[in-house]
């Protein structure tokens, strides 16, 4: 990638329950995030730490919805405004946005910056579903509503600052997806978004899916945003995640589809995002290292 690569951290850990994946960014650029993406010819600079509120001098309550709950909602809103402008501003400076988390609450700042008044896909690997409202969540908590919130499902739809009009259901694909909660399910066989599931990718194969997922995401569109959740990997692969799902995707597997993502996406990949790394849960810091390894397949890192 001839573009200079901008790293944002985000230490948010306000939408889980599970303290740790605040340390996420800290962890991923000690694993050698910056030096994994220069050994394939990518400039890369430090944009630093959005400023993130912690939970203990925090009400979660302090904004409800009239029905439901989202907790810290509020602090949420502050933090991905700032991670908003921030790549926002990443764009305009000609530079590619990465952003580290920090829990996937995060990608709702994101979304709001990458996408910079053009229409975008996004291809968002995941053990979930992150499209709970609200109104059908079971703990309140935000990181698993990111995605409901970008493509305004429910009461979202009257939330500027989380809607992006400009990402379409049509245009987003999950993949790796194996734990939907149960009202989380009915919204998502009830949209255009397109699911692959870790029985799809049993059935058909890792490449097959992600070339897949990568044509709806880019169909009709000028840029597309990949939200890498590294819960969608096996915790026997990845143990330091916030939310882990046995029976993910492989070491193997989860080069294979960075790797795609480089061969597919190419100029079209707009940003990219980590997330979810928790050093608590972490063996020897191998997710984290593993997270820099992927991300370097991403950006064009091959055995050949």
């Amino acid at each position: 990638m001839d573009q200079t690569v901008r790293v944002l951290g985000v230490p948010m850990d306000l939408g889980a329950d599970r303290r740790g994946v605040d340390m996420g960014p800290s962890a991923i650029r000690y694993a050698g995030l910056a030096e994994e993406l220069e050994a394939v010819g990518t400039t890369c600079v430090d944009g630093g730490d959005i400023a993130v509120p912690r939970p203990e001098e925090r009400d979660p309550d302090t904004e409800p919805f009239e029905h439901g709950r989202a907790k810290y909602f509020r602090e949420t809103r502050e933090v991905c405004e700032d991670v908003a402008t921030a790549v926002s501003a990443t764009v305009a400076d000609g530079e590619f946005p990465l952003v580290l988390g920090g829990d996937h609450s995060i990608a709702i700042g994101t979304a709001a910056g990458a996408t910079n008044g053009r229409d975008t896909g996004i291809v968002w690997f995941d053990a979930h579903g992150d499209f709970n409202t609200p109104e059908t969540t079971p703990s309140g908590n935000v990181h698993g509503m990111s995605l409901a919130a970008i493509l305004g499902k429910g009461p979202f739809a009257e939330v500027p600052w989380a809607h992006s009009p400009r990402v379409r259901e049509e245009n987003v694909a999950l993949v790796g997806t194996r734990a939907l909660d149960e009202r989380e399910r009915d919204l998502v066989a009830d949209s255009d978004v397109s699911v692959y599931t870790m029985t799809d990718i049993d059935e058909r194969g890792i490449t097959d899916i992600v070339r897949e997922a990568l044509d709806v995401a880019t169909a009709g569109v000028s840029q597309v945003h990949v939200s890498l959740d590294m819960d969608c990997l096996d915790p026997d692969e990845a143990p330091g995640v916030g939310t882990p799902v046995r029976g993910g995707i492989t070491y193997r597997e989860a080069h294979a589809a960075m790797e795609l993502v480089h061969e597919h996406a190419g100029p079209r990949l707009s940003s990219f995002e980590l997330v979810e790394v928790n050093p608590i849960l972490d063996q020897h810091n191998r997710t984290a290292e593993l997270a820099c390894e992927l991300t370097a397949s991403a950006f064009g890192k091959s055995v050949l």
